[in-house]
């Protein structure tokens, strides 16, 4: 397994809607920091999206992803049939091993019937183009639903990125997320997070920190992961400061110490 970066690695750098910086990084700036942080992988999410570049701009991001050799994984959100087909287009333009995908859109949160009819309408090119979908533990399904969707799949080209925070958000602990997703994992989210209780004491506040200061239980992880878990990806939740410019600086800081920590864990 590999260590690499994200776009959501750089969520304030890219542009949060609302906070953008007067210079937004780069799907370039992006390639760059990976070689400079020397990563083998870039991982473009969802605050990429790849489907509106132009053919010039996606064919730049490819020959700077070649020249510096950093692997391109492709990632999106709102899996309809015709958003998971375009993807699996860029995915096969890209060499992409994986696609990572966020099954809920705007305005779309489909049922399970609905989710294992579009991946079974894609599933031949999926197989043709040797690209494995990596379905993200998200917010609103539970991680038995998620366990679901890829056994009804049944193909070794549907797995799971398994994301060590996301489904706080549906109630669920990371160990009963790990023990049921791990042996169909297939990319790895690293995201370090803090629960503090609030200064009322009603209530908690889960925040990101820098990998390694947190409450996440990494080596134990990766211990349980299969060796079709090919890449651990960096993502980051940097709570903002003051300005945008503090934010970001902030960020990249936290990037470069929890990526040493990551390839250290690696080893």
């Amino acid at each position: 397994m590999v260590a690499g970066l994200s776009s959501y690695t750089y969520t304030w750098a890219v542009g949060v809607p609302g906070t953008e910086p007067d210079n937004p990084m780069t799907v370039p700036d992006l390639i760059r920091k990976a070689a400079a942080l020397e990563v083998p992988v870039l991982q473009l999410a969802d605050n990429i999206p790849l489907d509106k570049y132009s053919e010039d701009e996606l064919h730049a991001a490819r020959d700077s992803s070649l020249e510096l050799n950093i692997q391109i994984e492709v990632g999106a959100r709102g899996m309809t049939r015709e958003n998971l087909d375009r993807y699996i287009d860029l995915a096969r333009f890209f060499s992409s091993p994986i696609l990572r995908f966020v099954i809920d859109g705007p305005g779309f949160e489909p049922g399970i019937p609905e989710i294992h009819a579009v991946i079974e309408a894609a599933l031949p090119k999926l197989e043709a183009g040797q690209i494995i979908l990596a379905i993200e533990n998200h917010d609103r399904l539970l991680s038995a639903e998620f366990e679901e969707v890829v056994k009804t799949a049944n193909s070794p080209f549907v797995g799971i990125c398994l994301d060590s925070v996301n489904s706080i958000g549906a109630g669920e602990g990371l160990e009963s997320v790990i023990d049921r997703l791990a042996p169909y994992t297939v990319n790895l989210h690293v995201k370090e997070f803090m629960v503090k209780r609030v200064t009322h004491k009603m209530g908690f506040v889960v925040e990101g920190c820098p990998l390694g200061e947190g409450m996440l239980p990494l080596r134990e992880i990766i211990g349980q992961l299969p060796h079709t878990c090919g890449s651990a990806i960096l993502e980051q939740w940097t709570p903002p400061e003051s300005t945008i410019e503090e934010t970001i600086r902030k960020e990249a800081r936290w990037a470069e110490k929890s990526i040493v920590y990551l390839k250290e864990i690696l080893i």
